[in-house]
């Protein structure tokens, strides 16, 4: 079947619960039948901006813009959810949306898809606190983890430019649940580690769709990441896993990254270096170069023998 008879993409809002009325926004993106997939893919968000802007990002003149696009293209079955105080899901409760509730919120979505469509492990994907979240929540529920990618993240903090900067507003952060967001913020994401690394036009897309959803986003991941690294066990994750970085992150240093690595029981492990990459990397100029690592990590056969 030629891309010009292949049935188009779709795209479906879903809702789930959790702790007695807190609702998630889940959305979906797949082409054709969902059964016929050949995965599913859950994609968690980072601290400041909701899943939709970071993974389903329309630019006219971007092709394959939209990973969530660009991978139900090859056949998965595409989801993301908006963590508790993001985006749709719900904002009001009297917490600041720790790692550790993100965590939680991965479960949640991730019982929601087994339930509509079949229990089988995920491909799980997250980038930056994402990535924490997406790593303890395989370190948490390992049979519902197929692969695990993990994306600009950063394990104790050790090294980290970007952290020692954030610190000095750690009592800042600490004192309220919630932190303002605007497109001067959204900029600086891309200002912070080397210039160029995207496009302006991509820029400017990003800022908008993040700040159509939210003015501010709570502050339990920057608590986290100042404070309580490491968050994760390194040596209770037994999923397959891939750790990405990309050359200019400021998030974390190599050498955390892999003291972490080196810590992983699965055999069955990468760790790769992307060339041009600050830190938010779908919305890079070298953003085909990211998908086409991650859709071979999870398109990779399992191995069949462990000497």
């Amino acid at each position: 079947m030629n891309e010009m008879t292949k049935p188009p993409i779709k795209g479906e809002e879903h809702w789930t619960s959790k702790d007695g009325g807190v609702k998630l926004f889940l959305f979906e993106k797949c082409q054709g039948d969902p059964a016929k997939s050949i995965g599913t893919i859950l994609f968690v968000h980072g601290s400041s901006m909701a899943s939709q802007p970071t993974f389903d990002l329309q630019v006219p003149g971007r092709p394959d813009s939209s990973a969530m696009d660009h991978f139900a293209r090859r056949g998965f079955d595409c989801w993301s959810v908006d963590m508790e105080g993001y985006g749709r899901s719900t904002k009001d409760r009297d917490n600041n949306a720790p790692i550790s509730q993100g965590a939680d919120d991965c479960y949640a979505a991730a019982l929601y898809i087994q339930k509509l469509r079949g229990k089988r492990p995920l491909m799980v994907y997250g980038i930056s606190s994402g990535a924490l979240r997406a790593a303890l929540f395989a370190e948490r529920h390992p049979e519902l983890v197929a692969r695990l990618a993990l994306d600009a993240m950063v394990w104790t903090g050790e090294g980290s430019p970007t952290l020692e900067q954030r610190r000095k507003k750690l009592p800042e952060f600490q004192a309220k649940n919630r932190r303002p967001i605007d497109k001067a913020f959204i900029h600086s994401v891309f200002d912070r580690d080397h210039p160029d690394t995207a496009e302006r036009k991509v820029i400017e897309a990003f800022a908008d769709a993040v700040t159509a959803l939210d003015d501010s986003v709570p502050t339990g991941t920057y608590v986290d990441m100042c404070s309580r690294l490491p968050v994760v066990n390194p040596e209770k994750i037994t999923a397959p896993t891939l750790i990405m970085r990309g050359q200019h992150d400021g998030i974390a240093s190599m050498e955390d990254l892999i003291k972490f690595f080196e810590k992983l029981p699965n055999p069955d492990k990468q760790f790769t270096v992307m060339s041009g990459i600050s830190h938010a990397s779908f919305q890079q100029k070298n953003y085909m170069m990211v998908y086409h690592i991650l859709g071979s990590w999870f398109t990779q056969p399992a191995p069949v023998y462990r000497g």
